[in-house]
Formats: C-alpha cells, structure tokens, sequence
C-alpha cells in the first residue's frame, strides 16, 4: 500500500510541475541513475548496468526532444545532450565507470545551474 502511495505522489509531482522543475526531475533522475549504473558495474551486474545506462540515455534523448529552439542557447545544449548520449552509449558499451562519472558531473553542473536560474526566476517574479 505504502509503495502505491508514494507512485500516486510522484504521478502527482510529474504532472503538477511546472517545466522547469520537470528539467529539475530528470537532471535529479539522470544522477540517481548513474549512480546505480555505476554501483551495478562493481557489482559485475552488467545487464542491470545496462538498464540504468538505457534510463539515463532516455532522459537525454527527452532532454533534446523539449529543447526550445526560440532561444540560441538551446542549439548549445543540444550539442552539450548530445555528446553526453554518445559517452554514454559508449559507458554502456565498455561498461566504462570512467565516462559515467564524466556525465554525472555534466549533470551536476546542468543541475545546479538550474537550481539557481529557478531561485533568481522566483525573485524577479
């Protein structure tokens, strides 16, 4: 019962989310799934790896398919998303820990840069 409730509030936050905190969710979804791809990697559990490798490269591909093209910044990021899915295909690939860390820290700094243009947002708002 307990593991329905907490889907129905996560169903919840998704679809009450405004977009910027959807961009929020999947930078925060992207991490959390390095992270267990990486663990699943030590652990030797490459079909896992490979799961959660295959979750993260989605968030990217969801990531380049919202992209506004009204704004010049957004063809950067677009190249920045793209480069960040070729390394992880090739991390999924050689079950490479090595290029996980390398687009987790891309991740953190998108996360964290978007955290701050949300917070400045609200106060000028």
């Amino acid at each position: 019962m307990l593991h329905n409730a907490a889907q129905t509030y996560q169903s919840n936050q998704v679809t009450t989310a405004t977009p910027g905190e959807l961009t929020l969710m999947l930078y925060n979804g992207a991490i959390k799934f390095i992270k267990q791809a990486k663990s699943a990697m030590e652990e030797k559990n490459v079909i896992k790896a490979h799961e959660f490798c295959l979750k993260v490269q989605d968030i990217l591909y969801e990531l380049l398919s919202t992209l506004n093209q009204d704004y010049p910044i957004s063809k950067e990021l677009a190249k920045m998303y793209d480069y960040m899915l070729q390394r992880m295909i090739e991390a999924n690939m050689r079950k490479d820990a090595s290029i996980l860390t390398e687009v987790e820290d891309y991740f953190v700094q998108f996360r964290d840069t978007w955290k701050e243009a949300m917070l400045l947002a609200k106060k000028q708002g």
